[in-house]
Protein backbone atom coordinates (compact mmCIF):
# COMPACT_ATOMS: atom_id res chain seq x y z
CA UNK A 1 0.00 0.00 0.00
CA UNK A 2 1.39 3.21 -0.83
CA UNK A 3 2.32 5.75 1.96
CA UNK A 4 -0.26 7.80 4.16
CA UNK A 5 -0.39 11.33 3.67
CA UNK A 6 0.16 11.99 6.92
CA UNK A 7 0.82 16.06 6.95
CA UNK A 8 -2.79 16.24 4.98
CA UNK A 9 -4.05 14.53 7.63
CA UNK A 10 -2.89 16.61 10.40
CA UNK A 11 -3.62 19.30 8.58
CA UNK A 12 -7.26 17.91 8.79
CA UNK A 13 -7.64 17.18 12.41
CA UNK A 14 -6.19 20.65 13.51
CA UNK A 15 -8.44 22.19 11.12
CA UNK A 16 -11.45 20.29 12.73
CA UNK A 17 -11.04 20.58 16.49
CA UNK A 18 -10.62 24.20 16.60
CA UNK A 19 -14.55 24.67 15.52
CA UNK A 20 -16.32 24.49 18.55
CA UNK A 21 -19.23 21.63 18.28
CA UNK A 22 -20.05 20.99 22.04
CA UNK A 23 -23.66 19.37 22.70
CA UNK A 24 -25.75 21.15 24.35
CA UNK A 25 -27.72 19.08 26.92
CA UNK A 26 -31.26 20.39 27.71
CA UNK A 27 -31.16 21.86 24.49
CA UNK A 28 -34.83 22.08 22.42
CA UNK A 29 -33.04 22.23 18.58
CA UNK A 30 -31.16 19.44 16.97
CA UNK A 31 -28.17 19.59 16.52
CA UNK A 32 -28.06 21.41 20.09
CA UNK A 33 -25.12 23.70 18.66
CA UNK A 34 -24.62 25.34 15.93
CA UNK A 35 -21.24 24.98 15.33
CA UNK A 36 -21.98 21.01 14.49
CA UNK A 37 -23.91 22.87 11.54
CA UNK A 38 -20.73 24.68 10.45
CA UNK A 39 -18.38 21.57 10.80
CA UNK A 40 -20.90 19.55 8.96
CA UNK A 41 -21.35 22.13 6.27
CA UNK A 42 -16.90 22.41 5.70
CA UNK A 43 -16.69 18.63 5.24
CA UNK A 44 -19.57 18.73 2.51
CA UNK A 45 -17.66 20.88 0.52
CA UNK A 46 -14.30 19.31 0.94
CA UNK A 47 -16.01 15.82 0.03
CA UNK A 48 -17.28 18.05 -3.08
CA UNK A 49 -13.87 19.26 -3.64
CA UNK A 50 -12.08 15.71 -4.01
CA UNK A 51 -15.25 14.52 -6.30
CA UNK A 52 -17.75 13.01 -4.10
CA UNK A 53 -20.67 14.77 -5.72
CA UNK A 54 -23.83 13.49 -3.59
CA UNK A 55 -22.02 14.91 -0.27
CA UNK A 56 -24.76 16.72 1.35
CA UNK A 57 -25.88 17.60 4.90
CA UNK A 58 -29.34 16.95 5.37
CA UNK A 59 -32.28 19.23 7.50
CA UNK A 60 -30.56 17.91 10.73
CA UNK A 61 -27.18 18.46 10.11
CA UNK A 62 -26.36 14.69 9.04
CA UNK A 63 -23.77 14.74 6.34
CA UNK A 64 -24.31 11.62 4.08
CA UNK A 65 -22.16 10.70 1.45
CA UNK A 66 -20.77 7.88 -1.13
CA UNK A 67 -17.29 6.53 -2.48
CA UNK A 68 -18.23 4.69 -4.93
CA UNK A 69 -17.62 1.00 -6.44
CA UNK A 70 -14.85 0.58 -8.61
CA UNK A 71 -15.78 -2.64 -9.51
CA UNK A 72 -18.15 -4.68 -11.37
CA UNK A 73 -20.94 -6.91 -9.63
CA UNK A 74 -22.48 -6.61 -6.79
CA UNK A 75 -20.86 -5.61 -3.87
CA UNK A 76 -22.13 -5.11 -0.31
CA UNK A 77 -22.21 -1.51 0.63
CA UNK A 78 -20.77 -0.86 3.93
CA UNK A 79 -20.78 2.66 6.16
CA UNK A 80 -18.20 4.23 8.27
CA UNK A 81 -19.83 6.85 10.88
CA UNK A 82 -18.33 9.60 13.06
CA UNK A 83 -19.96 12.11 15.11
CA UNK A 84 -19.13 16.12 14.74
CA UNK A 85 -20.02 17.10 18.48
CA UNK A 86 -17.69 17.08 21.00
CA UNK A 87 -18.34 16.37 24.92
CA UNK A 88 -20.44 18.80 27.31
CA UNK A 89 -18.29 17.97 30.32
CA UNK A 90 -15.27 20.37 29.23
CA UNK A 91 -15.18 23.50 26.65
CA UNK A 92 -14.68 22.83 23.26
CA UNK A 93 -14.50 26.28 22.55
CA UNK A 94 -10.93 28.22 21.14
CA UNK A 95 -9.25 24.60 20.90
CA UNK A 96 -5.63 25.95 20.32
CA UNK A 97 -3.83 22.09 19.53
CA UNK A 98 -0.13 21.18 20.75
CA UNK A 99 1.43 19.17 18.08
CA UNK A 100 4.62 17.39 20.08
CA UNK A 101 6.81 15.61 17.03
CA UNK A 102 9.10 13.13 17.70
CA UNK A 103 7.37 12.68 21.67
CA UNK A 104 10.54 12.08 23.67
CA UNK A 105 9.02 10.20 26.81
CA UNK A 106 8.15 11.88 30.09
CA UNK A 107 5.39 14.25 30.93
CA UNK A 108 3.68 16.58 28.46
CA UNK A 109 2.89 20.26 29.89
CA UNK A 110 -0.01 21.94 28.41
CA UNK A 111 0.99 25.72 28.27
CA UNK A 112 -2.11 26.84 28.91
CA UNK A 113 -2.81 25.47 32.15
CA UNK A 114 0.81 24.63 33.59
CA UNK A 115 -0.54 22.68 36.05
CA UNK A 116 -2.23 20.69 33.85
CA UNK A 117 0.11 17.52 33.09
CA UNK A 118 -0.55 14.18 31.22
CA UNK A 119 1.78 11.72 33.00
CA UNK A 120 2.99 8.28 31.64
CA UNK A 121 1.79 6.78 34.83
CA UNK A 122 -1.78 8.00 34.40
CA UNK A 123 -1.33 6.96 30.53
CA UNK A 124 0.89 3.98 30.41
CA UNK A 125 0.34 3.81 26.45
CA UNK A 126 2.37 6.52 25.84
CA UNK A 127 5.34 4.60 26.76
CA UNK A 128 4.88 2.46 23.09
CA UNK A 129 4.67 5.87 21.73
CA UNK A 130 8.08 7.68 22.22
CA UNK A 131 9.51 8.54 18.52
CA UNK A 132 5.39 9.22 17.45
CA UNK A 133 3.24 12.30 16.97
CA UNK A 134 1.27 13.19 19.88
CA UNK A 135 -1.29 16.17 19.91
CA UNK A 136 -2.76 17.81 22.66
CA UNK A 137 -4.92 20.76 24.01
CA UNK A 138 -3.35 23.71 25.62
CA UNK A 139 -5.14 22.91 28.89
CA UNK A 140 -7.72 24.98 28.59
CA UNK A 141 -10.08 22.85 27.00
CA UNK A 142 -10.60 19.40 25.47
CA UNK A 143 -8.83 18.52 22.53
CA UNK A 144 -12.00 17.14 20.46
CA UNK A 145 -10.24 13.62 19.17
CA UNK A 146 -13.67 12.30 20.84
CA UNK A 147 -14.47 12.61 17.62
CA UNK A 148 -13.04 14.73 15.44
CA UNK A 149 -9.82 11.84 14.86
CA UNK A 150 -12.29 9.44 13.73
CA UNK A 151 -13.78 12.33 11.29
CA UNK A 152 -10.63 13.27 9.93
CA UNK A 153 -9.75 9.68 9.53
CA UNK A 154 -12.61 8.86 6.95
CA UNK A 155 -12.23 12.05 5.42
CA UNK A 156 -8.84 11.05 4.64
CA UNK A 157 -9.57 7.63 3.61
CA UNK A 158 -12.49 8.43 1.80
CA UNK A 159 -9.73 10.56 -0.37
CA UNK A 160 -7.19 8.05 -0.68
CA UNK A 161 -9.67 5.96 -2.02
CA UNK A 162 -10.37 8.66 -5.04
CA UNK A 163 -6.78 8.72 -5.39
CA UNK A 164 -5.90 5.19 -5.92
CA UNK A 165 -8.07 3.52 -8.13
CA UNK A 166 -6.06 0.70 -8.44
CA UNK A 167 -7.62 -0.31 -5.07
CA UNK A 168 -10.75 -2.32 -5.74
CA UNK A 169 -13.88 -1.40 -3.45
CA UNK A 170 -17.03 -1.30 -3.32
CA UNK A 171 -19.66 1.35 -2.75
CA UNK A 172 -18.50 3.06 0.74
CA UNK A 173 -21.06 5.77 2.59
CA UNK A 174 -19.70 8.18 4.39
CA UNK A 175 -22.03 9.09 7.72
CA UNK A 176 -21.43 11.78 10.18
CA UNK A 177 -23.81 12.44 12.92
CA UNK A 178 -24.45 14.92 15.10
CA UNK A 179 -24.98 14.93 19.13
CA UNK A 180 -23.81 12.09 20.12
CA UNK A 181 -22.22 12.81 23.32
CA UNK A 182 -25.74 13.21 24.56
CA UNK A 183 -27.55 10.13 23.67
CA UNK A 184 -29.22 11.56 20.42
CA UNK A 185 -26.53 10.56 17.70
CA UNK A 186 -28.85 8.47 15.38
CA UNK A 187 -32.02 9.77 16.50
CA UNK A 188 -32.42 11.71 13.15
CA UNK A 189 -30.86 9.44 10.60
CA UNK A 190 -32.28 7.47 8.02
CA UNK A 191 -31.25 4.02 7.64
CA UNK A 192 -33.01 3.38 4.24
CA UNK A 193 -31.41 6.50 3.03
CA UNK A 194 -27.87 5.63 4.67
CA UNK A 195 -28.25 1.93 2.98
CA UNK A 196 -25.91 -0.14 4.55
CA UNK A 197 -25.40 -4.11 4.90
CA UNK A 198 -22.77 -2.99 7.84
CA UNK A 199 -21.00 0.21 9.57
CA UNK A 200 -17.99 1.26 11.34
CA UNK A 201 -17.94 3.93 13.73
CA UNK A 202 -15.00 5.38 14.49
CA UNK A 203 -14.88 6.69 17.77
CA UNK A 204 -12.31 4.67 19.84
CA UNK A 205 -9.33 4.92 22.16
CA UNK A 206 -6.06 3.53 21.21
CA UNK A 207 -5.04 1.45 17.93
CA UNK A 208 -5.94 -1.85 16.10
CA UNK A 209 -9.14 -2.85 18.34
CA UNK A 210 -12.55 -3.24 17.30
CA UNK A 211 -14.92 -2.59 20.05
CA UNK A 212 -17.56 -5.71 20.49
CA UNK A 213 -19.34 -4.53 23.55
CA UNK A 214 -20.44 -1.43 24.99
CA UNK A 215 -22.77 -0.76 28.16
CA UNK A 216 -26.70 -0.72 28.15
CA UNK A 217 -27.53 2.80 29.43
CA UNK A 218 -30.54 4.70 30.58
CA UNK A 219 -30.79 7.78 31.77
CA UNK A 220 -32.89 8.51 34.84
CA UNK A 221 -34.22 12.11 35.81
CA UNK A 222 -35.37 12.84 39.31
CA UNK A 223 -37.05 15.86 39.62
CA UNK A 224 -37.47 17.59 43.45
CA UNK A 225 -40.35 20.29 44.05
CA UNK A 226 -39.58 21.74 47.29
CA UNK A 227 -41.63 24.42 48.82
CA UNK A 228 -40.06 28.11 48.55
CA UNK A 229 -40.84 31.20 51.46
CA UNK A 230 -38.69 33.83 52.28
CA UNK A 231 -35.67 32.02 54.70
CA UNK A 232 -36.93 34.88 57.72
CA UNK A 233 -40.61 33.35 57.54
CA UNK A 234 -39.71 29.43 56.68
CA UNK A 235 -39.70 28.14 59.76
CA UNK A 236 -42.43 25.07 59.92
CA UNK A 237 -43.34 26.57 56.22
CA UNK A 238 -40.29 26.12 53.86
CA UNK A 239 -39.41 22.34 51.80
CA UNK A 240 -35.53 22.80 50.13
CA UNK A 241 -35.52 21.23 47.60
CA UNK A 242 -31.55 21.20 47.59
CA UNK A 243 -31.20 19.78 50.45
CA UNK A 244 -33.71 17.13 49.67
CA UNK A 245 -31.73 16.26 46.34
CA UNK A 246 -28.17 15.93 48.50
CA UNK A 247 -30.34 13.78 50.67
CA UNK A 248 -31.46 11.69 47.63
CA UNK A 249 -27.62 11.31 46.34
CA UNK A 250 -26.47 10.83 49.61
CA UNK A 251 -28.36 7.27 49.71
CA UNK A 252 -26.90 6.30 46.30
CA UNK A 253 -23.88 3.48 46.95
CA UNK A 254 -20.58 4.83 46.37
CA UNK A 255 -18.37 1.60 47.43
CA UNK A 256 -20.03 0.08 44.89
CA UNK A 257 -22.33 0.71 41.98
CA UNK A 258 -20.34 3.99 41.46
CA UNK A 259 -17.91 5.08 38.45
CA UNK A 260 -14.98 5.64 40.81
CA UNK A 261 -15.63 2.19 42.47
CA UNK A 262 -16.49 -0.26 39.28
CA UNK A 263 -14.55 -1.37 36.23
CA UNK A 264 -14.44 -3.69 33.83
CA UNK A 265 -17.62 -5.00 33.44
CA UNK A 266 -19.09 -3.56 36.91
CA UNK A 267 -22.24 -1.84 36.29
CA UNK A 268 -22.92 1.93 37.69
CA UNK A 269 -25.35 4.51 39.14
CA UNK A 270 -23.72 8.04 38.30
CA UNK A 271 -25.22 11.10 39.45
CA UNK A 272 -23.64 13.58 37.23
CA UNK A 273 -25.79 16.89 37.18
CA UNK A 274 -27.83 18.84 39.60
CA UNK A 275 -29.80 21.86 38.40
CA UNK A 276 -31.98 24.28 40.12
CA UNK A 277 -32.47 26.02 43.64
CA UNK A 278 -34.78 25.93 46.67
CA UNK A 279 -37.94 25.45 45.02
CA UNK A 280 -37.03 22.31 42.39
CA UNK A 281 -34.14 20.29 41.49
CA UNK A 282 -33.66 18.24 39.04
CA UNK A 283 -31.07 15.34 39.14
CA UNK A 284 -29.41 13.60 36.57
CA UNK A 285 -28.17 10.05 36.72
CA UNK A 286 -27.06 7.57 34.26
CA UNK A 287 -27.65 3.64 34.74
CA UNK A 288 -25.10 1.65 32.89
CA UNK A 289 -24.58 -2.27 32.94
CA UNK A 290 -23.09 -4.45 30.65
CA UNK A 291 -26.17 -6.61 31.21
CA UNK A 292 -29.67 -4.99 30.12
CA UNK A 293 -31.37 -6.57 32.68
CA UNK A 294 -29.66 -5.04 35.65
CA UNK A 295 -30.39 -1.57 34.45
CA UNK A 296 -34.06 -2.20 36.69
CA UNK A 297 -32.03 -3.27 39.17
CA UNK A 298 -30.21 -0.06 38.60
CA UNK A 299 -33.33 1.96 38.96
CA UNK A 300 -34.68 0.39 41.65
CA UNK A 301 -31.79 1.72 43.93
CA UNK A 302 -32.29 4.65 42.41
CA UNK A 303 -36.31 4.71 43.41
CA UNK A 304 -35.66 3.31 47.40
CA UNK A 305 -33.24 6.60 47.25
CA UNK A 306 -35.98 8.73 46.07
CA UNK A 307 -38.43 6.70 48.89
CA UNK A 308 -36.26 7.52 51.51
CA UNK A 309 -35.81 10.61 50.65
CA UNK A 310 -39.60 11.59 50.48
CA UNK A 311 -39.83 10.00 53.61
CA UNK A 312 -37.77 12.55 55.62
CA UNK A 313 -39.11 15.26 53.04
CA UNK A 314 -42.72 14.63 53.14
CA UNK A 315 -44.05 17.63 51.45
CA UNK A 316 -41.31 17.75 48.36
CA UNK A 317 -42.66 16.30 45.62
CA UNK A 318 -40.50 13.83 43.99
CA UNK A 319 -40.73 12.21 40.41
CA UNK A 320 -38.48 9.73 38.83
CA UNK A 321 -38.41 9.27 35.02
CA UNK A 322 -36.12 6.69 33.27
CA UNK A 323 -35.50 7.09 29.29
CA UNK A 324 -33.63 4.49 27.59
CA UNK A 325 -30.79 5.44 26.10
CA UNK A 326 -28.42 3.01 24.05
CA UNK A 327 -28.12 -1.16 24.38
CA UNK A 328 -25.11 -3.45 24.27
CA UNK A 329 -24.06 -4.40 20.85
CA UNK A 330 -22.88 -7.44 21.31
CA UNK A 331 -25.96 -9.50 20.59
CA UNK A 332 -26.70 -7.35 17.15
CA UNK A 333 -23.08 -8.25 16.05
CA UNK A 334 -23.60 -11.96 16.77
CA UNK A 335 -25.91 -11.86 14.33
CA UNK A 336 -23.65 -10.49 11.34
CA UNK A 337 -20.01 -12.46 11.48
CA UNK A 338 -18.74 -10.43 9.21
CA UNK A 339 -18.86 -7.20 10.87
CA UNK A 340 -16.13 -8.18 13.19
CA UNK A 341 -14.55 -10.79 11.02
CA UNK A 342 -13.38 -8.72 7.96
CA UNK A 343 -12.22 -6.35 10.14
CA UNK A 344 -9.88 -8.11 11.77
CA UNK A 345 -9.03 -10.07 8.47
CA UNK A 346 -8.42 -6.13 7.07
CA UNK A 347 -5.68 -5.55 9.59
CA UNK A 348 -4.62 -9.43 8.96
CA UNK A 349 -3.99 -7.89 5.42
CA UNK A 350 -1.67 -5.35 6.85
CA UNK A 351 0.05 -7.54 9.38
CA UNK A 352 -1.23 -6.25 12.35
CA UNK A 353 -3.39 -8.04 14.92
CA UNK A 354 -7.10 -7.13 15.94
CA UNK A 355 -7.45 -6.60 19.72
CA UNK A 356 -10.95 -6.32 20.85
CA UNK A 357 -12.35 -4.59 23.54
CA UNK A 358 -15.63 -3.78 26.10
CA UNK A 359 -16.31 -0.33 25.68
CA UNK A 360 -17.68 1.28 29.24
CA UNK A 361 -19.97 3.40 27.57
CA UNK A 362 -21.50 3.61 23.88
CA UNK A 363 -21.35 4.70 21.21
CA UNK A 364 -23.83 5.47 17.52
CA UNK A 365 -22.74 1.76 16.90
CA UNK A 366 -24.88 0.80 19.67
CA UNK A 367 -27.94 2.11 18.39
CA UNK A 368 -27.29 1.53 15.28
CA UNK A 369 -26.85 -2.29 16.08
CA UNK A 370 -29.99 -2.25 18.02
CA UNK A 371 -32.06 -0.54 15.11
CA UNK A 372 -30.77 -3.36 12.69
CA UNK A 373 -27.62 -2.15 11.08
CA UNK A 374 -24.21 -4.06 13.04
CA UNK A 375 -21.46 -1.46 13.86
CA UNK A 376 -18.45 -2.41 15.97
CA UNK A 377 -16.43 0.51 16.60
CA UNK A 378 -12.71 0.65 15.95
CA UNK A 379 -9.96 2.95 17.24
CA UNK A 380 -8.86 6.18 15.78
CA UNK A 381 -6.12 7.20 18.28
CA UNK A 382 -7.56 8.86 20.89
CA UNK A 383 -7.35 9.03 24.40
CA UNK A 384 -8.37 10.53 27.59
CA UNK A 385 -11.55 11.89 25.79
CA UNK A 386 -13.83 14.21 27.91
CA UNK A 387 -10.99 15.73 29.59
CA UNK A 388 -8.64 18.93 29.11
CA UNK A 389 -5.78 16.09 29.58
CA UNK A 390 -7.47 14.58 26.08
CA UNK A 391 -4.76 13.16 23.64
CA UNK A 392 -4.24 11.68 20.15
CA UNK A 393 -1.45 9.79 18.51
CA UNK A 394 -1.27 11.37 14.79
CA UNK A 395 0.46 7.38 14.09
CA UNK A 396 -2.43 5.64 15.41
CA UNK A 397 -4.58 7.39 13.33
CA UNK A 398 -2.49 6.86 10.11
CA UNK A 399 -2.86 3.30 10.72
CA UNK A 400 -6.67 3.81 10.96
CA UNK A 401 -6.90 5.52 7.67
CA UNK A 402 -4.61 2.18 6.28
CA UNK A 403 -7.23 -0.03 8.34
CA UNK A 404 -10.25 1.65 6.45
CA UNK A 405 -8.63 1.43 3.63
CA UNK A 406 -8.29 -2.25 3.37
CA UNK A 407 -11.68 -3.14 5.11
CA UNK A 408 -13.17 -1.01 1.92
CA UNK A 409 -10.97 -3.94 -0.12
CA UNK A 410 -11.66 -7.21 2.01
CA UNK A 411 -15.13 -6.44 1.43
CA UNK A 412 -14.89 -6.22 -1.96
CA UNK A 413 -13.39 -9.52 -2.55
CA UNK A 414 -15.25 -11.13 0.15
CA UNK A 415 -18.61 -10.50 -2.38
CA UNK A 416 -17.91 -13.52 -4.43
CA UNK A 417 -16.95 -11.18 -7.55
Amino acid sequence: MPVMNRQRLLERFLRYVRIDTTAREGADVYPSSPGQLDLGRLLVNELRQIGIADAWQDENGIVLATVPSNVPGDVPTIAWCAHLDTSPETSGADVRPQVIEHYGGGEIRLPGAPDRVIRPEENPELRDLIGRTIITSDGTTLLGADDKAGVAVIMEAAQWLLEHPELPRGPVRVCFTCDEEIGRGVERLDLGRLGAAVCYTLDGQGADTIDVETFSADLAVVTIRGVNVHPGVAKGRMTNAVRAAAHLVDRLPRDRLAPESTEDREGFLHPYEISGGVSEVRVRVLLRDFRTAELAQLASLLQQAADATRAEFPNARIDLEVKPQYRNMSEGLAKEPRAVGYARRALEKLGRIAKTAIVRGGTDGSRLTELGLPTPNLSTGEHSPHSPLEWACLDEMVSTVEWLVALAEVWCESSGR
